[in-house]
């Protein structure tokens, strides 16, 4: 068995080849701009990145968050400039005062790479995630944009899940991109690993059937992987009934319905990263979604599109439910089957 300390160097090693091509293809980041690099150490995966990071960015300013006071670290951060780069490695997610980092940073017109709750990653999670950094970007760029393409001239779509048919019976919004490509964005960056387009029924009463979920994010934030896929009955946009649900999700369901009223199906997300399946699993919900498959949102919560009846900020909820997923269609062509997209 190899040592500890091989493993770790191992991983290391991995990951600063990942993470040195999402800097050059993805943020186009040179020495003409400074870097900053704020981590704290307290799990094994952000021990890994950190040290990543200090290769990939041998000039960047390093700030040890559990030993750096919050307001030094807000100057400091204070002091980038527009197209600068600020990283933020967390076990958990950095709170300085009442601010949302990332957001702020963005106001900045800094460049964001963030890595929020890496202490949910243990065992071979680690290694999963660490495979999820890597960047192809003909994989991300040139398949995203035809999954765009497909999702924004479709006149319906049908999510095939394996016995079961989800119906989008109508048009969709357009469809966004997580792909690492940020030259339309105004904000260049965001969570990490990437991977994904989404969109969602433009009328959500359009969506109507059944669809099986294999995996859903439960109240701590956490995959919950039920013995039997849970089926959900959709009928006008709102899960209205369940077939072998669990008490975990039922739970999920009457918190949705309590601050929510219903339970709309809002977001279709198609998950782009290969390195997370149905068998390659993280417990966080946040890097998970990323699965190389379907996902949708439960709960009226979201904030890339707004609804005429559901006002921006009103919903609280947006509950992540991956789908046992057999094949996708976008009108009468089929965008994904065996586990892959064909586009």
């Amino acid at each position: 068995m190899p040592s500890n300390s091989l493993v770790f160097e191992s991983r290391v090693t991995t990951s600063y080849s990942h993470l040195s091509h999402v800097l050059e293809h993805a943020f186009a980041h040179t020495n003409q701009h400074k870097a900053v690099l704020v981590y704290d150490t307290r799990c094994v995966l952000a021990q890994v990145l950190s040290a990543a990071y200090r290769q990939c960015l041998p000039d960047a300013l390093c700030i040890d968050f559990d030993s750096t006071a919050p307001h030094e670290i807000l100057r400091i951060l204070g002091t980038l400039q527009q197209g600068d780069l600020a990283v933020l490695v967390q076990s958990t997610n950095f709170r300085l005062e009442a601010y949302r980092l990332r957001v702020e940073l963005f106001k900045q017109g800094l460049k964001v790479i963030e890595h929020p709750h890496l202490g949910r990653m243990e065992g071979n999670e680690i290694d999963y995630y660490i495979d999820a950094l890597a960047y192809d970007p003909d994989y991300y760029r040139i398949v995203g944009r035809k999954l765009k393409e497909k999702i924004d001239s479709a006149p319906y779509g049908i999510v095939d899940s394996d016995g079961a048919e989800l119906v989008f019976s109508g048009k969709f919004e357009s469809a966004k991109l997580n792909v690492g490509d940020y030259s339309e964005m105004k904000n260049i960056g965001g969570q990490f690993p990437i991977g994904e387009v989404f969109t969602e029924s433009v009328n959500l009463e359009d969506v109507h059937g059944k669809v099986r979920v294999f995996i859903f994010g439960d109240t701590t934030f956490s995959i919950n992987k039920p013995a039997t896929p849970i089926t959900l009955v959709v009928e006008k946009g709102q899960v209205v009934d369940t077939e072998n649900s669990t008490p975990e999700f039922d739970q999920v369901l009457a918190n949705i319905r309590a601050d929510d009223g219903v339970v709309w199906v809002r977001e279709l997300g198609l998950g782009m990263n290969r390195a997370f399946s149905k068998d390659r699993t993280v417990r966080d919900i946040g890097t998970y979604e990323r699965m190389c498959g379907i996902h949708l949102s439960l709960g009226s919560k979201h904030g890339s599109y707004a609804k005429p009846h559901i006002k921006r900020g009103e919903g609280r909820h947006h509950v992540d439910v991956f789908a046992v997923t057999k094949s996708v269609r976008f009108g009468e062509e089929e965008v994904y089957r065996d586990g892959q997209w064909i586009v």
